[in-house]
């Protein structure tokens, strides 16, 4: 028996549906996919934590005396910094999306062992993904920018197949652009909005740091003290620029579950999975 409270991935939307859904899902199932995710991703989050600060402090201050002085050790903490999102990323894609496919093979219903199971099984592939798609797309901005768009509309969708079709690495990336194909513009819009959304959202936990940053640089425009490297280096600011940065990577929550309501509606649109299951369920 179908249960009418679960929601349907199934099925083709509008992207208001697709929002509105995105939204509606995330208030019926956060204290559990919560959980889920700090269970899961609480290392690389804890690893994650730790490279923000330590990139911070590094960039903190001058931004010419970053580049003028000790070039190594800003690339020491970019690296550090990318290899933590590579971890974490691919370990919150893995929880989220393995979520949402035992919520949908079991009716509503998530096992913390399936999730985790699930997640250990994919996590490797999910983080070269994560790595290939990234060269791909930082290739394609490098590009004259455009090229770079182009590709990451298709390329977000990547994680989403590989989770849902079980697909490998390469047929993860290939199936992306044929998934997309002849729904580029809709799909770009919908990731488009999405973002925005996510930037307001973020941006409500960033208002500690733009005041203090404002009043930090009035402060210093009176004292005349604008061309001190240290301006941007005590703990306040440093604290504040780690906690608007996390938040913002666990908004990343919000894209991922949209990208999965994006991956079914073009794959209803394609393949009409959900139709044919729903006919099949009416002889039931």
């Amino acid at each position: 028996m179908h249960n009418e409270q679960t929601i349907q991935f199934k099925k083709q939307r509008e992207i208001g549906d697709i929002i509105t859904d995105t939204f509606k899902f995330i208030r019926e199932n956060y204290k559990i996919l919560l959980s889920y995710i700090l269970k899961t991703t609480g290392p690389f989050f804890l690893i994650l934590v730790l490279a923000v600060g330590y990139y911070t402090y590094s960039v903190a201050g001058s931004p010419f005396e970053n580049f003028s002085g000790d070039i190594g050790k800003f690339i020491i903490a970019f690296l550090v910094l990318v290899v933590a999102l590579l971890l974490f990323y691919s370990a919150l894609y893995g929880t989220i999306l393995h979520y949402i496919k035992i919520y949908i093979n079991n009716d509503g219903k998530v096992s913390e062992a399936q999730v985790k199971a699930g997640v250990k099984n994919d996590f490797f592939k999910l983080l070269l993904l994560s790595f290939l798609s990234g060269i791909l797309v930082i290739a394609g901005f490098i590009m004259l920018v455009i090229p770079g768009i182009f590709l990451l509309v298709p390329l977000s969708l990547g994680g989403a197949i590989l989770v849902f079709k079980n697909y490998s690495v390469s047929e993860s990336i290939s199936y992306c652009f044929t998934l997309v194909k002849d729904h580029w513009w809709i799909t770009f819009i919908t990731l488009f909005i999405i973002a925005i959304l996510v930037y307001i959202i973020g941006l409500v936990f960033q208002l500690p740091l733009i005041i203090y940053t404002v009043i930090k640089t009035m402060t210093a425009v009176q004292e005349g003290s604008m061309a001190n490297p240290e301006l941007f280096r005590d703990w306040l600011f440093i604290a504040l620029q780690i906690f608007s940065s996390i938040i913002q990577y666990l908004l990343s929550i919000i894209t991922i579950i949209a990208i999965a309501f994006i991956y079914f509606n073009l794959n209803e649109h394609k393949h009409l999975t959900g139709t044919y299951e729903t006919i099949e369920k009416l002889g039931e």
